[in-house]
């Protein structure tokens, strides 16, 4: 596709910058805008409710009422026209952080301070922000247009926790078509402004200025009664106007509303057949700028017929300053696809085809994977693209992006083209989901596919075997054999070597070769520098931090552990399933020195990244576990270290061929029961399931929404609550959240 692709007319920084501006900058109130909203805006600006929310069919003027506040108002302003790829709770943290940034130059990179902790929205990125609105140096307000393009609960779980950040004197704004799901708490603490669409239909003088606005003049009893019959719907009223001026008559049914389609056709059929045409096409976008337009036109006027339109009557809204991006209103997209749909049915699939080539030439691969993901012809093109995209939106903390499109795509799909299912499976490990990673390893089990595949990869033998190494399911010999194999494919430019010399590492380590294992994380690390794989620093690291304290060679191993460190902090990747023994080594060495502070840090910051630790790796979920217990029996912590030696027992039953692990893990269990010492400090540790359960304290979910959410019932939800509170000595879920705060298992 992109062999024979045009020069590029703009580079990514520029196409990304373009496409942040247009979302963070709040539209200027058009022609359509003649009705002011004064009073409503002055009502929810002098009340002291920290949320207003504004909730509305599409017509109903709620993006023009935020426009108008917007262009009013003396605090400070965050502005985000929300879309659907800020459907992810990290994306739209990113989002959100960005605005708060935009709106207070003069305070800390928040955004980027995001970006940071992005391995956890809920339990690190979500109480960032919110402690960062919070501590505002100044009020501000945060509007939130088309709320309603949030649809993955994770979403509104971490905008409740946003929320509660919100100060006095600060206010969240936000505009949806649908119910909003943070207005339950909102309005049980009175804490809440609702404008409805009663409070924004129009009254008889308000479509006398409407049509005064359109140089028309409509009598007392003519605006009655269109505002009877339009039930006061903005749009219907403005758009009565525009048939009037134009010629035509007011013949408005009042039954269902009236019928938009027929209004809007009177609207079309005014402009010319090229602009008619253009519109109609470009309907299948969903932000427009004139260099994409003409991409999926095929022409090179749109700038000229932008302009054209933004100036005439239609329905379009420019969303920057530079006039560089514009969208439809909602409705008269929704119109015109069905237009397209009507009169050329055939083209909307290739449109949006041409708009992916598009961002895929613009290197913005994710957004064209979502145009994709709208043509279902054209699935084995998509596949290929979610292959090659989908470990750099990994990185970037927005799993749940992955996962809808995989969902999307669908499991069938996926087994089709068996490079997908490896990465289906390396996403699934690493999340800590080991059903579905061993599901993903038995599809590929009996998988054949002979083109390189799109990750860079030297054949899709070697992603399969260095995935089956990984997992470790059938033991450290054929985890060794994988390995072998993976790094004699992978040659010194594969974006993937690191990772096979780092498998023949673990394999190595579970054969008891100390030696061969050192040598290959010491390549595997060297390799993974040169290429920017965090993920694979951190882990080699780690393990050499082990082996060099082993031997006693602490100098050396202070490297490792600092190099580790430094990887997860700059990258976020604290809640990752490989920082657990990065954390463990950190701690071992922080004991070394006598640093207790640094011991209980690193301690926490490891127990609390477990739960994504399973057995779908086992090698690295059973040693890591091994170390903390050795950590807190060092500690006199007896009970923890008996509950993560139970884990370890856990997860043997699933993975029980782990080589020199096995033995080291009855070795240390021998010590223990031989042990005279006793004693206890604090509790138990949280298990797994609880500090998934954690972050949900913090929203003001019931707990059977928080047992939808982790797929559990709500009898095990009360029990890990109740286990919670006995361990923190609480009573309640405010106490817990504290104490878990106080203790680092919640917030940055």
């Amino acid at each position: 596709m992109l062999e024979d692709a045009p020069a590029l007319h703009m580079s990514e920084v520029e196409l990304e910058r373009q496409m942040l501006d247009a979302k963070l900058t709040a539209p200027r109130p058009g022609r359509r805008s003649s009705v002011s909203r004064a009073a409503i805006i002055d009502a929810a600006r002098s009340g002291d409710r920290r949320v207003v929310a504004v909730t509305a069919p599409a017509g109903y003027g709620k993006s023009t009422l935020l426009a108008q506040w917007a262009h009013t108002e003396t605090r400070p302003v965050a502005w985000v026209s929300l879309d659907r790829f800020d459907d992810d709770p990290i994306a739209l943290l990113v989002i959100l952080a960005s605005a708060y940034d935009r709106s207070t130059p003069d305070t800390e990179h928040l955004a980027d301070i995001v970006r940071r902790h992005r391995g956890s929205a809920l339990g690190r990125a979500a109480p960032l922000v919110a402690t960062a609105f919070r501590t505002s140096p100044a009020p501000f307000v945060l509007m939130l247009d088309d709320l309603q393009e949030l649809q993955d609960p994770a979403c509104h779980d971490v905008l409740s926790v946003v929320i509660a950040g919100i100060a006095p004197g600060s206010q969240l704004v936000t505009a949806s078509r649908a119910e909003q799901p943070h207005l339950a708490h909102a309005r049980a603490s009175g804490d809440s402004l609702e404008i409805t669409a009663a409070d924004l239909a129009l009254d008889a003088a308000g479509a006398a200025a409407v049509f005064a606005d359109a140089d028309l003049t409509l009598s007392p009893e003519a605006a009655r009664e269109l505002v009877e019959r339009t039930e006061g719907w903005p749009v219907g009223v403005f758009l009565a106007a525009e048939i009037t001026r134009d010629g035509g008559t007011l013949d408005i049914s009042g039954d269902d509303r009236f019928i938009a389609d027929y209004l809007y056709q009177e609207s079309l059929m005014n402009l010319p057949e090229h602009q008619q045409r253009f519109i109609r096409r470009t309907a299948v976008l969903h932000r427009l700028s004139a260099p994409l337009c003409d991409a999926i036109l095929g022409s090179d006027d749109a700038q000229v017929v932008l302009h054209e339109l933004a100036a005439s009557n239609v329905f379009l809204v420019q969303l920057d300053r530079r006039r560089e991006w514009y969208r439809y209103h909602d409705l008269y997209r929704e119109f015109l696809l069905g237009e397209l749909n009507r009169v050329e049915p055939d083209m909307a699939a290739e449109l949006k085809v041409r708009a992916a080539e598009w961002f895929e030439e613009h290197q913005a691969p994710a957004v064209a994977v979502e145009y994709l993901l709208e043509v279902p012809s054209e699935r084995k093109r998509t596949n290929h693209l979610v292959a090659a995209t989908t470990l750099e939106v990994y990185q970037l903390g927005q799993l749940t992006t992955v996962q809808r499109w995989y969902q999307t795509i669908g499991d069938r799909a996926i087994e089709e083209y068996p490079p997908l299912a490896v990465f289906a499976g390396w996403i699934t490990a690493l999340a800590g989901q080991a059903d579905d990673a061993d599901r993903w390893a038995a599809v590929l089990a009996d998988a054949a596919y002979d083109l390189p595949p799109d990750d860079g990869s030297a054949s899709f033998d070697s992603d399969r075997a260095m995935l089956r190494s990984f997992m470790c399911a059938a033991g450290p010999a054929q985890a060794m054999e994988d390995a072998r194999f993976a790094v004699a494919s992978e040659s010194n430019l594969s974006p993937w070597r690191d990772q096979a010399l780092i498998l023949l590492g673990e394999a190595h380590l579970l054969a008891g070769d100390r030696d061969q294992a050192e040598a290959a994380f010491r390549e595997g690390t060297a390799v993974a520098l040169a290429h920017g794989n965090t993920d694979g620093v951190v882990l080699s690291e780690s393990e050499m931090a082990l082996l060099t304290m082993d031997d006693g060679r602490w100098v050396e191993a202070a490297g490792h552990v600092d190099t580790a460190l430094e990887s997860i902090d700059e990258h976020g990747l604290d809640d990752y399933s490989v920082s657990v023994m990065a954390f463990a080594m950190a701690a071992r060495f922080a004991l070394h020195r006598g640093d207790m502070p640094a011991v209980h840090r690193q301690l926490t910051r490891a127990m609390r990244a477990r739960p994504a630790c399973t057995f779908a790796i086992p090698y690295v979920a059973v040693r890591a576990r091994l170390q903390l217990a050795k950590l807190h029996w060092a500690l006199n912590d007896h009970t923890a270290a008996h509950h993560l030696l139970r884990e370890v027992e856990d997860i043997l039953v699933r993975r029980p061929q782990l080589g020199a692990l096995v033995d080291q893990v009855e070795d240390f269990r021998r010590q223990v029961a031989s042990s005279e010492q006793s004693g206890w400090k604090g509790g138990p540790p949280l298990t797994p399931a609880e500090l998934r359960l954690l972050p949900y304290l913090q929203t003001h979910l019931s707990l059977r929404e928080i047992a939808e959410r982790l797929y559990v019932s709500r009898n095990t939800v009360s029990s890990e609550l109740a286990s919670i509170y006995r361990k923190f000595d609480v009573s309640r879920r405010a106490e817990a959240v504290q104490r878990a705060t106080e203790a680092g298992l919640l917030g940055a």
